[in-house]
């Protein structure tokens, strides 16, 4: 992933915390910075969605926003 690409949370992460409603399954943004913190990687996001989502977000629980996770 890298700046300027649309995303979403995965399929699998929001699975792995039990989410299947609410904000975050439907929320889609634009990565506009990313920062490597050792092997991980923190995308900041600018959300198109209200502004209870956080704007930081480990790159591994996203996916491309086009991407459409079937099984």
């Amino acid at each position: 992933m890298k700046i300027g690409d649309r995303v979403k949370y995965s399929r699998e992460f929001c699975q792995s915390i039990g989410c299947y409603t609410g904000e975050i399954p439907f929320a889609r943004g634009v990565i506009t910075e990313i920062t490597n913190l050792g092997e991980t990687k923190l995308a900041r996001i600018l959300w198109n969605g209200p502004d209870t989502l956080p704007n930081r977000v480990n790159i591994t629980n996203l996916t491309l926003a086009n991407n459409p996770e079937r099984v």
